[in-house]
């Protein structure tokens, strides 16, 4: 079956930096669309950045754009979420997802993910 692991979450300042990372296993992630999701307490969880499969077209939340990057490691089969110049608002738990069968074609909801990490919780303050 499917699984995602995700890494690299922690506690920055304001303006920092940091790279998670998503690891799959029993797939290749180049056959998914992938994206990065996150939810902070009491809000619902929203999609923040998705690479789409086989040609790898990046989609972002209009939050991020210009300052987060999703890119994936093929070779890896891992897949990541560059944050640079982090604001207290970016403050959540982020969580990867794996979609089979389809493209994504646009920065897609929830429950268009049939696969999901345990999450990585980012702290900005």
């Amino acid at each position: 079956d499917v699984q995602l692991v995700e890494s690299g979450g922690g506690s920055v300042q304001t303006g920092g930096s940091l790279t998670l990372s998503c690891a799959a296993s029993y797939y290749t992630v180049s056959a998914y669309c992938m994206a990065w999701f996150r939810q902070a307490p009491g809000k619902e969880r929203e999609g923040v950045a998705a690479v789409d499969r086989d040609v790898g077209v990046t989609y972002y939340a209009d939050s991020v754009k210009g300052r987060f990057t999703i890119s994936r490691d093929n070779a890896k089969n891992t897949i990541f979420l560059q944050m640079n110049s982090l604001k207290p608002e970016d403050t959540a738990m982020y969580y990867c997802a794996a979609r089979g069968g389809y493209w994504c074609r646009t920065l897609l909801k929830r429950a268009d993910f049939g696969y999901w990490g345990q999450g990585t919780q980012v702290t900005v303050s």
